[in-house]
C-alpha cells in the first residue's frame, strides 16, 4: 500500500483508485511512551483544544438516538440516479456549514470519506505529512496509531489515506455494518481531534512522519530521518515522477498545483511544528470539509453519528481560504529542461536517455457534460490503445522506447493532456516535438475513420454500463469521481450527482454523430491544436545529480551540526532516543481498550464457495462455468497449456503476448483488429499464469510443481460471444508474428518500463530472486519478469534487430507447440441462463483449433521442470541510482510435503509484519514500509523493505524477528484481533469476473473446498503456542538475502558485514 500517493502519479481514473498510507504489501503499528489525556492537558496548553471526551460513544449505528437529526441538517438536494440505480441527498450541517452526500445504495460493501481541501502554499509537504500524522491517535483513542489497530483486527475492505495536489482524504470500506460504525468512529475522531494538535505528542508525530535531526552520539554524523522524508527522497530517486512534478509545476505555474503537497526533500527538512499546526487549524475544520456516505447502512443514523462529532465545532466568523484558482491559460508555448539522476552509461555522449513531454492545459472553464464525454472519446482515438491516432505514431517512430503522459488528466481542476517519449536520443528530442503537433495537426484537419469512433463509443459505453472496479469499493470509486465537482465547482451550485450521470450526455453524443456532426475535429482543434498553452519538459540525464544531492544533504547536515553549541547537540542526542524509545514502547491495555472492534463472534465459520461446473467440449476439451449475476456479460477466459515450452523459450512468452493483441492478422491489420475488438467486445487481453499447485492433502507443493497456462481473456456482451470467441480464434491461429518493427517496439518499450521499475519497485525484483531460490514457479516468475528477464530482453532486442528470422522462428515454433486442443480449456463466467447458450458457440470455437501440436512443435513434457536448477541461495546486491533502498531476506520455512498449521502461521506471520517489523523498520528505521509475508503453498518466508533509509540495519531487524515474536506475550484481545484481520483478508468481497478467476486457480491448483476450511479453521483457532512454534521456526531458519540500493549505502553495508554482499550492476 503506498501512503500518501500524490495526484501527480496519477494517470487515469483507475489509477486514481489509490491505496496511499504504508508501503508495498505491508503494513505495521507506530508505538510510543503513553501517557492519558488528563495528564497531557496538565501539561502546557494546546495552540487548539482536542476538546474532551464527554459522554460515552454510542456502540453501534441501534445503539444512536436518531431522533431530530434531520434538523440539524440542511437537505440541499435529493435525486435519483437511475443508471447506477442509487440516490444521492445533499445536506449541509447547519452549525459548521460541513457539507455531506449520503448515498442509499444497495451494496453492502460501505463507504465513508472525510474529505478537505488542502493547500500548500510550499513545497514543505505539509498536507502529506498531515495526512500521515492525523492518524497517530486522537481524543477517544489516543493510542500511536490507531489505524493500524484497526488495519491489525477490522473487516475493512479498504482502509488508508490520500493526498493530491489539493485535497486530502480518509476513506474506509466494510462489508460489515458493526465494522464500518468502527471504522468511521475513529477516523473522524483522528481527522478532527487529533493528536497532532497536543503540544507535546504533536511535534514527536511531526518528528517521526515528516522528519527530525537524528544522532547517537557526539561524534556521529547528523542524519535527516522521516517517513515521509524517505519516502519523497524515494519519489525524487525516480526519473518518472521528476518528469510529471515538472509537467504539474510548468502547466500551472500560478496555482497551487506548482507547490508539491507530497513534499521535496530539501524543503521537508524546513518545515515547523508550529506551520503543520496551522496547516491542521485552517483545512480540517469542518466548514471545509466534504463528507462521503455510500452503501445499505441507515441514513439517519449515519447523521446522528456525524453530528456527534461536528457538535463541538462551529462556522468560523471567515472561513479558510481554500478555493482552488483557475490557471489562466497563456498564449505562447513555454518550455523547461529538468535533470534527472542517472548512470554513467544513460548520461553517456549519444545514449538514448533523454524524455520529453508535451503538456497542454485545456479549459478554462468548466466542460459541459457532453463534451466531457466527447472528451473522453477523442482522448480513446489518440491514446486509448496502441494503434490509436497518437500513440501509434509515437512508438512507431523510432525516437524512444517508451510512451509516456496517458493522455486526458481530469482529476485536477482543470483538465490537462500530455503526451512523450522517454528513451530518447538527444537530436531526436525536437523530432518527437514535432511529430506530437504534426500527428494532432493531422487529425484535426482529416479527421478520425468511422470505424475507429465505433470502437472508441463502444469501449466507453461497456465501460460505463459494466462499472467493473475489480476488488475496489464501488462507492469509492463513485466518491473519486464526484469529488472534483464537489470541491471546484461548489460556488457555480454544480450538482455533484451529475457526475455519476451518463445516458443523457452519451445520448446526445450518438444524436450528434448519428447526423454526421463533426464533434471530435474541433474539440481537438480547440483544446490542442489552437491551444497556445502548451508545457514542453525535456528531462536530461546527468551521472552526477544523484551525488551532487547527496553532497548537498552531507554539507547541510554538517553545517547544522557545527552551528550547534554542545547543549543544543546533547539535546538532539537524547531527543533521537527518546524518539526511538517512544515509537518501540508498547500502548497501554487501557488505550488499546479504547478502540472499537468486532470479535470473533463476528465471522462467519464457513468458507464462500463459487458455483463451479466441470463439463467437457467437443474433443474432450475441459469447461469450467460459474453461472453468476453479470448483468448480461459474458467473460471467457481461453486457457492454453504452456508447460511442454522448453524453460529456455519462457522469456518469449510476453512477447509473443503482446504480439498477439498487436500486430494483427492475415485478414486484419494491428489497427482494424484493435478497432474490431473495441467495437464488438469489452475488451481482449493476453497474458499468462503461473502457479504453484498445493501438495496432497494440503501439504507444501513440490518445488517442480507448475501450472502455466497462456490466458487469453476476453468479454462481451453476450450476443456478441461468437464475435469474441472469432477474434480470440484468429489471434491465437492467425496472429501476424512476422512484424520485425513491432517487436522491436515492444522489446525497448519492456525493457525501458523494468529500468524505471527497479528504482520504483526494487522489492518486487528483490522478492523474485529470493522466490527463484525455492520453487520451479519462483524460479520461472523471475526469468518472466524480474532481472533475468531483463537480461533476456536485452538479448531478444539484439536479436530483433540483427538476426530477426531467428527471433521470428523461434516465436513460430513457440505458437505451433501450444496451440492444441489437447492443451486446451475454457473457463466461462456469465449469467445462469446464458450458459446453456454459449456453449455450443464454444464448442464450434474448439472445433477449429488444430487437433495436435504442429510438426515442428519443442518436444519436452512437463518432466523437464523437475531438472529445473533452482538459483543457488546466495546472498546478493544490485546497485541502483537511487536515495533509498530495498532490502528483502528469505527462506524456505515449510520444507516440501510438510502439513502444518498453516493458518495459525499465516496470522502468526501477518502480526510480525502488523508489529514488530512496522515498529522497527518504518517508525524507528524511517523506511516508507515494510513487513513479511507467508506463502503455504511452496513454504516461502519473506520479508522486504520500501524506500528503506538503511541497508544492514534493516537485515539486523529482520535476524532479530523471532527472538522478538517468541519474547512477545500476545493478550487475548491482540490474539482475536490478529484473526479477525486475517479473516477479513481472506473474505475480501469480488465481483462476479474475480471469483471465476478465483474459482479457476482453485481448479487448477488442487486447492478444495475441504482444504480451503481447513485453513480457515486453523485461522479461528489460532492460539499463543501457535505463534511460539512459529517463533521457533523461523529461528532455526537460514535466510539468505537480495538487496537493491544505492552503491553508497551497499558499500556502507559492507563495512559493517563479516561477508560482504557481491554487488552487480543491472542498467
Amino acid at each position: 500500500m503506498l501512503r500518501g500517493v500524490t495526484f501527480a502519479m496519477l494517470r487515469s481514473v483507475s489509477a486514481a483508485m489509490l491505496s496511499a498510507r504504508g508501503s508495498a504489501p505491508l503494513l505495521a503499528p507506530m508505538h510510543s511512551a503513553r501517557r492519558s489525556w488528563a495528564q497531557l492537558s496538565a501539561g502546557a496548553p494546546a495552540a487548539r483544544s482536542l476538546g474532551t471526551v464527554g459522554a460515552p460513544q454510542p456502540a453501534s449505528f441501534e445503539a444512536l438516538d436518531i431522533s431530530g437529526v434531520l434538523d440539524r441538517f440542511e437537505l440541499v438536494r435529493t435525486e435519483r440516479v437511475p443508471e447506477r440505480g442509487l440516490t444521492a441527498t445533499l445536506y449541509r450541517h447547519k452549525a459548521t456549514s460541513a457539507e455531506v452526500l449520503s448515498i442509499d445504495a444497495p451494496d453492502e460493501n460501505k463507504v465513508f470519506s472525510c474529505n478537505f481541501r488542502t493547500l500548500p502554499k510550499d513545497d514543505t509537504g505539509v498536507p502529506h505529512i498531515l495526512e500521515h500524522s492525523v492518524l497517530c491517535g486522537s481524543r477517544r483513542y489516543p493510542l500511536k496509531e490507531p489505524f493500524v489497530e484497526l488495519l491489525k483486527g477490522s473487516l475493512k475492505t479498504f482502509l488508508n489515506a490520500m493526498t493530491g495536489p489539493d485535497r486530502t482524504m480518509y476513506p474506509v470500506a466494510s462489508q460489515n455494518k458493526q465494522d464500518f460504525f468502527n471504522l468511521v468512529s475513529v477516523y473522524l475522531d483522528a481527522c478532527l481531534f487529533p493528536r497532532v494538535l497536543d503540544p507535546v505528542e504533536g511535534p514527536r508525530i511531526l518528528k517521526q512522519e515528516g522528519w527530525h535531526y537524528d544522532v547517537d552520539d557526539a561524534e556521529g554524523p547528523l542524519k535527516y530521518k522521516g517517513v515521509v522524508f524517505n519516502e519523497m527522497k524515494g519519489v525524487y530517486s525516480s526519473p518518472d515522477s521528476l518528469l510529471y512534478r515538472a509537467a504539474q509545476q510548468a502547466t500551472f505555474p500560478d496555482n497551487t498545483y506548482a507547490k508539491d503537497s507530497g513534499g521535496d526533500p530539501d524543503a521537508i527538512v524546513e518545515l515547523t511544528f508550529d506551520q503543520f499546526q496551522r496547516f491542521h487549524d485552517a483545512y480540517y475544520h469542518p466548514s471545509n470539509s466534504r463528507i462521503f456516505f455510500y452503501g445499505d447502512d441507515p441514513l439517519e443514523a449515519r447523521l446522528d453519528l456525524l453530528d456527534s462529532y461536528l457538535a463541538p465545532f462551529t462556522a468560523p466568523a471567515t472561513p479558510a481560504a481554500s478555493r482552488i484558482e483557475t490557471q489562466a491559460k497563456f498564449a505562447t508555448p513555454r518550455r523547461v529542461v529538468e535533470r534527472f539522476p542517472a548512470s554513467a552509461d544513460e548520461a553517456a555522449p549519444g545514449a538514448p536517455s533523454h524524455m520529453v513531454m508535451l503538456n497542454w492545459l485545456l479549459n478554462e472553464k468548466p466542460l459541459s457534460p457532453v463534451d466531457e464525454l466527447a472528451l473522453t472519446v477523442l482522448d480513446e482515438l489518440l491514446m486509448g490503445t496502441r494503434t490509436a491516432t497518437l500513440y501509434k505514431a509515437m512508438a512507431e517512430s523510432g525516437f524512444g522506447a517508451a510512451v509516456v503522459g496517458g493522455g486526458v488528466s481530469d482529476e485536477l481542476k482543470q483538465a490537462t493532456f500530455s503526451v512523450g517519449l522517454k528513451g530518447v536520443a538527444k537530436e531526436d528530442v525536437p523530432k518527437v516535438e514535432a511529430l506530437a503537433l504534426e500527428t494532432l495537426a493531422a487529425a484535426a484537419k482529416d479527421g478520425f475513420e468511422a470505424d475507429a469512433v465505433e470502437a472508441a463509443v463502444n469501449t466507453l459505453e461497456f465501460q460505463l454500463r459494466e462499472m467493473n472496479t475489480g476488488g475496489f469499493p464501488k462507492g469509492l470509486a463513485f466518491m473519486l469521481s464526484m469529488l472534483p465537482r464537489w470541491i471546484y465547482r461548489d460556488d457555480e451550485g454544480a450538482n455533484v450527482a451529475d457526475a455519476l450521470r451518463f445516458e443523457a450526455p452519451l445520448a446526445e453524443l450518438k444524436t450528434k454523430l448519428a447526423s454526421g456532426e463533426k464533434v471530435f475535429e474541433p474539440l481537438l482543434a480547440s483544446l490542442l491544436v489552437d491551444n497556445g498553452h502548451l508545457a514542453t519538459i525535456e528531462m536530461v540525464p546527468d551521472a552526477s545529480l544523484a551525488e551532487e544531492w547527496a553532497a548537498k544533504e552531507r554539507s547541510r547536515l554538517e553545517a547544522a551540526k557545527a552551528a550547534m553549541g554542545e547543549e543544543e547537540l546533547a539535546d538532539v542526542i537524547r531527543s533521537t532516543a527518546d524518539l526511538k524509545r517512544a515509537q518501540l514502547a508498547e500502548d497501554s491495555a487501557e488505550d488499546l481498550a479504547t478502540i472499537p472492534r468486532v470479535g470473533l463472534a463476528d465471522l462467519e465459520a464457513k468458507v464462500k464457495e463459487v458455483p463451479t461446473d466441470m463439463s467437457a467440449l467437443s474433443g474432450g476439451v475441459p469447461l469450467l462455468t460459474h453461472p453468476l449475476p453479470c448483468a448480461g456479460v459474458v467473460y471467457a477466459d481461453v486457457l492454453l497449456d504452456l508447460q511442454r515450452l522448453p524453460v529456455s523459450e519462457l522469456p518469449l512468452l510476453s512477447l509473443y503476448a503482446a504480439l498477439l493483441t498487436q500486430a494483427g492478422t492475415s485478414e486484419l491489420d494491428a489497427t482494424a483488429l484493435q478497432r474490431r475488438i473495441g467495437a464488438r467486445t469489452g475488451g481482449i487481453d493476453v497474458g499468462t499464469k503461473l502457479e504453484q499447485p498445493v501438495g496432497d492433502s494440503g501439504a507444501v507443493g513440490a518445488p517442480d510443481g507448475v501450472v502455466h497456462k497462456l490466458v487469453v481473456r476476453g468479454k462481451a456482451v453476450r450476443d456478441r460471444l461468437p464475435d469474441m470467441l472469432e477474434l480470440v480464434h484468429s489471434m491465437l491461429t492467425d496472429a501476424n508474428l512476422d512484424a520485425q518493427p513491432k517487436a522491436v517496439e515492444l522489446l525497448k518499450e519492456s525493457k525501458s518500463r523494468l529500468e524505471a521499475a527497479f528504482l520504483s519497485s526494487g522489492n518486487s525484483f528483490a522478492g523474485m530472486r529470493l522466490s527463484s531460490r525455492n520453487t520451479a514457479v519462483g524460479y520461472a516468475t523471475e526469468l518472466t519478469s524480474g532481472v533475468s528477464y531483463y537480461e533476456a530482453i536485452k538479448e531478444m532486442l539484439t536479436t530483433a534487430q540483427d538476426d530477426w528470422p531467428s527471433l521470428l522462428a523461434r516465436l513460430e515454433r513457440l505458437r505451433g507447440t501450444i496451440n492444441a486442443r489437447d492443451g486446451l480449456m475454457i473457463n466461462l463466467t456469465s449469467d445462469p441462463d446464458a450458459i446453456d447458450g454459449a456453449k455450443p458457440q464454444l464448442d464450434a470455437f474448439v472445433g477449429r483449433m488444430p487437433a495436435a501440436p504442429a510438426a515442428d512443435a519443442h518436444g519436452e513434457d512437463a518432466s523437464k521442470w523437475s531438472r529445473l536448477p533452482l538459483a543457488p541461495r546466495e546472498d546478493e546486491a544490485y546497485a541502483i541510482v537511487s536515495q533509498v533502498n530495498y532490502v528483502a531476506a528469505g527462506c524456505r520455512l515449510f520444507e516440501p510435503g510438510e502439513i502444518a498449521d498453516f493458518g495459525a502461521a499465516s496470522v502468526a506471520s501477518r502480526a510480525l509484519s502488523l508489529g514488530y517489523l512496522w515498529d522497527n523498520v518504518r517508525v524507528a528505521g524511517g523506511a516508507y514500509g515494510g513487513g513479511c509475508a507467508l506463502n503455504p503453498t511452496s513454504g516461502g518466508f519473506a520479508f522486504s523493505s520500501y524506500r528503506d533509509p538503511n541497508l544492514q540495519a534493516t537485515l539486523d531487524i529482520y535476524a532479530a524477528a523471532a527472538d522478538a515474536l517468541s519474547e512477545s506475550d500476545i493478550s487475548a484481545e491482540a490474539l482475536e484481533q490478529a484473526i479477525v484481520g486475517m479473516v477479513g483478508d481472506l473474505d475480501k468481497p469480488l465481483t462476479p469476473d474475480q471469483k471465476g478467476q478465483r474459482a479457476l486457480n482453485w481448479h487448477l491448483t488442487g486447492v478444495t473446498t475441504a482444504m480451503r476450511q481447513e485453513f480457515r479453521d486453523q485461522v479461528l483457532g489460532c492460539s499463543p503456542e501457535a505463534f511460539r512454534a512459529f517463533a521457533e521456526r523461523l529461528r532455526k531458519a537460514k535466510l539468505s538475502v537480495s538487496v537493491f540500493g544505492s552503491e553508497e549505502a551497499l558499500a556502507a553495508a559492507n563495512a559493517k558485514r563479516e561477508t560482504p554482499l557481491p554487488i552487480k550492476k543491472i542498467v
